[in-house]
């Protein structure tokens, strides 16, 4: 068995040490718990509480995250593995990219064009029961996710809005001691697993360009947010017209 100490260790992007994430973590007495319903509780905090939305760059730590209280799957990922490991809980991150198309709808439609054709994703994989579980389905907020069913209402799958599906009715986002998936339909390739966020971003990491990543940290990730406030909170409503025939989406209205 190899060294489980490496899989509970803080890091600089897992700063669970941060005083703001120790806050948390005593106000929501998660240590109290017993394990399910202690990785149960921090899941749903992430998936539902940090509401999904786009950061100013992938390799930020957790207490940062916490910070903007919105994320996407390697942001997020970053938060949920620093709250399972401050409270005792092994966990690890599997890399990989995902097709543009599932971001067709969040992106603007002016931008789209010029967006990479993979974007570097990634997913938790928790220890529990003796074995490991990957977790995915914490990156789209309930509300989000509930506008994307009523609007998309009969349509089995999704590929677009963050969501990169195959039964958009009941996807498998809940905690329920199983794996977790919402992005999954949408992956390119597969970079293996890492023991830390850190370790995965020295590796890889999106390639915008000077220009590109500029543009996104200072003005695409903004619109982008907006566009996903408005689509949270009903003022923007994806086109059910604009669905492909293999699910995907093309526009937003």
């Amino acid at each position: 068995m190899p060294d489980a100490a490496p899989l509970l260790a803080a890091t600089q992007l897992l700063d669970y040490r941060a005083p703001s994430v120790v806050r948390l973590t005593e106000d929501r007495k998660w240590l109290r718990l017993p394990q399910y319903d202690r990785i149960g509780a921090i899941y749903d905090f992430v998936r539902n509480e940090i509401a999904f939305g786009y950061n100013r760059a992938d390799n930020i730590p957790a207490s940062e995250v916490l910070r903007d209280g919105y994320g996407q799957c390697n942001t997020k990922g970053t938060l949920l593995m620093a709250l399972l490991r401050g409270v005792g809980i092994k966990c690890r991150l599997r890399g990989f990219t995902i097709h543009k198309e599932l971001q067709r709808g969040v992106v603007p439609d002016l931008i789209f064009p010029i967006a990479p054709q993979e974007i570097l994703h990634s997913w938790v994989e928790v220890e529990f029961d003796g074995k490991w579980i990957n977790l995915e389905g914490f990156i789209l907020d309930e509300k989000f996710l509930s506008v994307l069913q009523q609007t998309f209402f009969g349509n089995k799958s999704l590929c677009g809005f963050g969501a990169g599906t195959d039964c958009l009715d009941a996807p498998p986002v809940r905690w329920e001691g199983h794996d977790t998936y919402i992005q999954e339909t949408g992956i390119e390739q597969d970079f293996g697993v890492f023991e830390t966020p850190d370790q995965f971003y020295s590796e890889h990491m999106q390639k915008f360009g000077r220009v590109r990543g500029w543009l996104y940290r200072f003005i695409i990730r903004h619109w982008m947010n907006t566009r996903v406030r408005a689509i949270r909170s009903g003022r923007l409503k994806p086109s059910r017209s604009a669905i492909h025939d293999h699910g995907g989406i093309a526009d937003a209205a």
